[in-house]
């Protein structure tokens, strides 16, 4: 039997708001809760009236405290048709970390521990606000395991070789500011306004043309991937896409007439 649905989606103004919802778990990802955001994703990902995300964790505790090792020991427990219906979820489950060209904006909204797969799927985001006292870290090698959802690639990519392998190698915690200094995380607030800073880049995102947000997250990722002069000269299909698009005419022409641009996304 499924247990309730252990997330929230909420849509407002075109933006999704993804919420991890295991708060008494501390948001950890366990078989159902990773199957419900990689269907969410996918949600995002193919409805065209839905132009950005922001996924955080529900209290004030955790944004998600990764993998959750309890469930390892309910599941030699559970019944055989519970343990094929979690098989089936891991066979369906593509998750936001390993979709490797996600091609709208997400923030992560980090509104308390993000520790292993939670630091994981914070770093697939594209902007990342944290609450003050949140803490970040991949302490897997103290459970004997490795950050193996790509957290051992890009925690060096995000903030350097040497600090990474600082925090990978000791599993220790960085505080949020720390994660600030180290190019980790955009911006720290006290909690009661971390909402308002998410709606503060959500409004600034909104501003743009979701089109070229598009194609400048995926020529700047995509880019990533080549010398630069090759970066420079490929071509990127959300690109071809907006040079052909109604925005690319309707974002100069309200300029020339002094009024807000009225995006609509073709």
């Amino acid at each position: 039997m499924i247990s309730p649905q252990v997330t929230l989606f909420e849509v407002q103004d075109r933006v999704v708001w993804i919420t991890l919802n295991r708060p008494e778990a501390m948001n950890s990802l366990n078989p159902q809760l990773r199957w419900e955001l990689s269907e969410l994703f996918t949600e995002v990902e193919q409805n065209d009236d839905i132009w950005m995300a922001v996924v955080t964790g529900a209290g004030e505790k955790a944004f998600s405290a990764g993998a959750d090792l309890k469930h390892r020991a309910v599941e030699r427990d559970a019944s055989a048709e519970q343990r094929d219906e979690w098989r089936r979820m891991g066979g369906e489950t593509l998750p936001l970390n390993q979709r490797w060209h996600f091609p709208k904006p997400v923030i992560a909204m980090v509104n308390g521990y993000a520790l292993g797969g939670g630091l994981e799927l914070a770093m697939s985001c594209d902007i990342i606000v944290c609450a003050d006292h949140a803490e970040l870290g991949l302490p897997e090698p103290r459970r004997g395991l490795i950050a193996g959802g790509v957290g051992v690639h890009r925690l060096p990519r995000q903030i350097g070789l040497k600090p990474a392998m600082g925090y990978l190698l000791t599993g220790r915690h960085m505080k949020a500011e720390r994660a600030y200094q180290l190019g980790l995380v955009n911006e720290v607030v006290p909690l009661p306004v971390l909402r308002e800073a998410v709606d503060g880049w959500v409004a600034d995102i909104l501003r743009c043309a979701p089109l070229a947000v598009r194609a400048t997250k995926e020529a700047t990722m995509r880019g990533l991937d080549y010398p630069l002069a090759q970066a420079f000269v490929t071509p990127y299909e959300s690109e071809q896409k907006r040079v052909a698009s109604e925005d690319a005419q309707e974002g100069p022409k309200a300029f020339a007439e002094k009024r807000p641009p009225n995006w609509k996304g073709i």
